[in-house]
């Protein structure tokens, strides 16, 4: 039980505070609070058996910047992805995404959480206990941290209640493209000290810039989606009433 306990506020302190967090706000703009809980909890508890049983095996065969710049690529596409969502969109295809969005969720925790410091925490742990105590530690891990996330959770569903349309998934793109981006410089300044010397800078203005237009053409087509089914809306209201008029007329003159 002390060991639990040791664990699991240990797991709880380290992730206060970190990006997952904030990311997890930004995810109750694109799925319903129970897809998250269920996609984040199988994260959970795939990371920290990862970290507890396998040790530094994840870090020691794939490269620190391979794994920071799969990262930086899926925050950016969920930067993007904010943009794009379009309410006609979500209600015509609401069953796929719903069922698919704990997978989503899943994969996005994963890839941000792997690498960061509370799963390193968890190797540490590992380690020290050894594998007698690999499920106390495997357990007391995923607890507190799933704890420590539960809060981003409930603040950004809370939030999504209360504030405007729009302003979340404002939140979302801003979160996920300082991160993509953070998270892209990382890996690209790894890439340059570790494998080849790389123009780092210059990449990254390139990268930024690219993702700026794609963001800014996705933004100017989902207004123009908005637009055309507004224009359609407005069509078929008139063709009703007019089609209302004719047989009220009809039913006058018989």
């Amino acid at each position: 039980m002390i060991l639990f306990l040791k664990v699991f506020f240990t797991e709880f302190i380290a992730e206060m505070g970190d990006k997952t967090q904030l990311m997890l706000i930004a995810l109750t703009s694109k799925y319903k609070l129970k897809d998250i809980i269920i996609g984040t909890a199988a994260a959970i508890l795939v990371l920290n058996g990862l970290a507890v049983l396998a040790g530094g095996l994840v870090s020691e065969f794939v490269p620190e910047w391979f794994i920071k710049n799969i990262a930086a690529l899926a925050f950016l596409y969920f930067a993007a992805s904010t943009i794009s969502d379009s309410d006609e969109e979500e209600e015509e295809n609401g069953r796929s995404k719903i069922k698919f969005a704990p997978l989503a969720v899943f994969c996005t925790f994963f890839v941000a959480e792997l690498g960061d410091k509370t799963q390193l925490t968890a190797i540490t742990f590992g380690a020290n206990e050894g594998m007698g105590a690999a499920l106390i530690v495997w357990i007391g891990c995923s607890f507190g941290l799933f704890a420590a996330d539960i809060l981003g959770m409930l603040i950004g569903y809370l939030l999504k209640s209360k504030t405007p349309d729009g302003l979340l998934n404002t939140l979302a793109f801003v979160i996920f493209s300082i991160f993509g981006v953070y998270t892209l410089y990382q890996g690209l300044k790894l890439i340059s000290s570790s494998v080849c010397r790389i123009p780092v800078l210059l990449i990254l203005i390139a990268v930024v810039v690219v993702f700026a237009g794609l963001c800014a053409f996705l933004f100017v087509r989902r207004k123009k989606k908005k637009r055309k089914a507004m224009f359609l809306c407005i069509n078929c209201t008139q063709i009703k009433n007019f089609r209302h008029m004719q047989r009220n007329l009809q039913n006058e003159k018989i």
